[in-house]
């Protein structure tokens, strides 16, 4: 499968150009990005073509990654999926509920897949333990606190994200903690409540289809210190907490490349597909409402 890479910034330089490079059964056949100095420097690294024209880019491809800001990400990977390519995304899907239903219902229409990159659904002990327990069943409660330092840690190369600064913890690593959760407790069925803590932290209750109910804390301007993602379930076969991975983000993201590769031969959707990323969208864009009324 021929791919192409839009984006050039960090994400893009440390985890999406060398998984795909690296992937024995993907073409890296070109990068778009909005800065072309940036794109050639990216593409001369992998050994690469650099594209002006990104529907260029489309034509030339089976597939294309996206590392863009989630309002660009939307637009582009809409047009991609109407140029007929594969869609390898990242979370969040969009920054609003009708913008990721685009991106879906062109996807659907052109009949291609897509995967949607969180990174923890891709890493394996997180989800043979996330399918064991959606499996098992019977569970009472859920917390999830996911605490990054992105805006409290020096030289973190996503503090100068202006989506980041303007969307915060909430869309940032909220998707993360949706998509451990959702396919165990089931979907939302409501945002009963949403809170600010300190700097962009936030928290959220959810009340979920299966009966059980679940807590977020989520932020990216926690101490260093205190950074760290956890999970924990509590149910009628007792307490388990979400395995940690240290195995890195571009075997995860090779992995999301595989899950594409699948999907686009099979015909068949992926658990992390966009329709799957435009749910959490929702639930993201129902918690920012809530948290707007109660606005600080």
């Amino acid at each position: 499968m021929r791919i192409g890479l839009l984006g050039t910034g960090p994400w893009a330089q440390m985890a999406h150009a060398p998984a795909l490079s690296g992937h024995r059964d993907l073409d890296f056949a070109g990068v778009w990005g909005r800065r072309r100095e940036a794109a050639e420097e990216l593409a001369d690294r992998y050994g690469t073509r650099v594209y002006d024209d990104v529907d260029a880019l489309f034509a030339d491809v089976d597939a294309v990654a996206v590392a863009l800001p989630p309002g660009v990400q939307a637009e582009l990977a809409a047009r991609a999926a109407r140029a007929g390519c594969h869609l390898l995304l990242d979370k969040p899907l969009a920054p609003t509920v009708a913008q990721g239903r685009t991106v879906v219902e062109a996807a659907e229409e052109a009949r291609v897949a897509s995967v949607v990159f969180f990174t923890t659904r891709f890493q394996p002990g997180p989800e043979a333990w996330i399918a064991e327990q959606a499996a098992l069943g019977g569970w009472f409660t859920g917390r999830a606190q996911w605490l990054g330092a992105v805006f409290t840690a020096d030289g973190n190369p996503f503090a100068a994200s202006p989506w980041r600064r303007e969307k915060g913890a909430l869309w940032d690593v909220g998707p993360h903690a949706l998509s451990v959760l959702l396919p165990v407790l089931g979907d939302a069925r409501r945002v009963t409540a949403a809170a600010y803590g300190p700097g962009d932290t936030v928290h959220l209750v959810l009340d979920h289809a299966s009966g059980a109910s679940s807590t977020l804390t989520l932020s990216l301007t926690a101490p260093p210190a205190a950074a760290g993602a956890t999970v924990e379930l509590r149910g009628a076969s007792g307490v388990t907490l979400l395995p940690e991975d240290s195995e890195g983000v571009v075997p995860a993201l090779t992995r999301a490349a595989d899950a594409l590769l699948t999907a686009a031969g099979t015909g068949t959707p992926h658990p992390c597909d966009a329709a799957f990323a435009l749910r959490v969208t929702d639930v993201l864009a129902t918690a920012e409402t809530l948290l707007r009324g109660g606005a600080r």
